[in-house]
């Protein structure tokens, strides 16, 4: 696949980044919310301290005054500080629950009430009786009282807050697990498409050879003598079961043991030089490979496929430009070994570089873009390695594979 321009997919992706937008200003909000409801709280604490500090004081001073009077003017001051906290309250004259007066009603009366409006008052009185039992003395007079606006609006807000919390966490949930569906389907419909591309070769080639072989001996170009038709088409059905045994592999847990990375790169070594000038004309090809590289822990034909993958990569990338490949490997710290290939091409276009394993991103005509999403599968889902794109910018472009050493297992 190429690495340059815009990666198909992009709209899955728009998608994916609104859906996160989304949820971020979901929590953002409820963050909002919260804040504004503990400052409320605050600000309500505050309020309720000072007057109760201040009704103390009252108090003090009319306990220390000795002026005739001073405790009807201290007892004013005192019921117009309690009025000031916004209680509402309704007194009644007992027994028969007779209205007597009442303030800080959250209904709009007339002073005095009418009849009719002190029937409603009686009953909201009798409303705030189901919350709290009233105060004084049953033979003579009762105060029902009940909360301020502001703590009705506070009890509320945790079953909110807690409301919101819920219902961001079900969004969460049901976005990641679209979006897994979503990247499922389409790994697997690109899968397919990769599948099909990559047997259409070899089954095309066999309709040639069918063709050739329908001709008689004389008519058949370059006078091709039978052997030579034979070992064509054994060849092509090499190609097709190395193609369908990759398939069957990388949908299950394959058996894994010690595998020489030196063979494997010899081998691909020796297929991609025979296809250069067909696959990547003016590429050079490098490899350097220490003898005594210890063996890794995995699968053949699944390393040998992954690597592939990175190396056609990078030839893609330098379709028609020319340049260079180097594969190269090391031991690290005696439990990894580590495998690089680096082109000399243009490099990872920024728009997909934190995509670039995702399935779907490609620009290449005819690509479905699978190559590096099962190159990550197996090196990380079947062998326990990592990849990794080393460069961040400029030309050329290094990818990393870390594979764990058969004696580190």
């Amino acid at each position: 696949m190429m690495r340059l321009g815009r990666p198909r997919g992009r709209a899955g992706r728009i998608t994916s980044s609104t859906w996160l937008m989304a949820l971020g200003a979901l929590f953002v909000a409820l963050l909002a919310w919260y804040l504004v409801f503990t400052a409320e709280i605050v600000r309500t604490s505050e309020a309720d301290r000072e007057a109760f500090t201040r009704i103390y004081a009252e108090v003090q001073r009319g306990l220390a005054s000795r002026e005739p009077g001073a405790e009807l003017a201290t007892l004013a001051n005192l019921q117009s500080l309690i009025l000031e906290l916004g209680v509402p309250f309704v007194v009644t004259t007992e027994p028969g629950g007779t209205y007597q007066t009442s303030a800080n009603l959250p209904f709009e009366v007339a002073d005095p009430p009418t009849p009719s409006e002190q029937e409603r008052i009686l009953r909201y009185a009798a409303e705030l009786d189901a919350a709290n039992a009233p105060v004084g003395d049953p033979a003579g007079q009762l105060i029902h009282y009940g909360i301020t606006p502001e703590a009705a609006r506070l009890r509320w807000m945790p079953f909110l807050w807690a409301t919101g919390l819920v219902l961001t966490v079900l969004l969460a949930v049901t976005v990641f697990r679209y979006q897994r569906r979503t990247a499922a389907e389409l790994a697997w419909t690109s899968m397919a498409r990769e599948l099909a591309h990559q047997l259409g070769t070899p089954i095309s080639s066999l309709q040639g050879w069918i063709e050739v072989l329908s001709l008689e001996p004389g008519d058949r170009p370059g006078l091709m003598p039978r052997a030579d038709v034979a070992a064509a088409i054994k060849e092509d059905f090499v190609r097709l079961e190395r193609v369908s045994r990759r398939f069957e592999l990388i949908g299950r847990d394959p058996q894994l043991g010690p595998v020489s990375v030196q063979k494997v790169i010899a081998e691909l070594r020796g297929y991609l030089e025979s296809r250069l000038p067909r696959l990547g004309a003016g590429v050079a090809l490098h490899v350097e490979v220490p003898d005594d590289l210890p063996n890794v822990l995995g699968h053949e034909v699944l390393l040998a496929w992954a690597l592939e993958n990175v190396v056609k990569n990078s030839l893609d990338a330098m379709a028609g430009a020319g340049g260079a490949i180097a594969v190269s490997a090391q031991a690290q710290d005696r439990r990894w070994v580590v495998l690089r290939v680096r082109d000399t091409g243009p490099g990872v276009a920024p728009e997909i570089r934190d995509h670039l394993f995702d399935p779907g991103v490609t620009t290449k005509a005819g690509g479905w873009g699978v190559g590096l999403t099962l190159t990550r599968r197996i090196v990380e889902g079947v062998h326990g390695g990592r990849i990794g794109l080393l460069d961040r910018g400029g030309r050329g472009t290094t990818f990393q594979i870390r594979l764990p050493a058969a004696q580190a297992a």
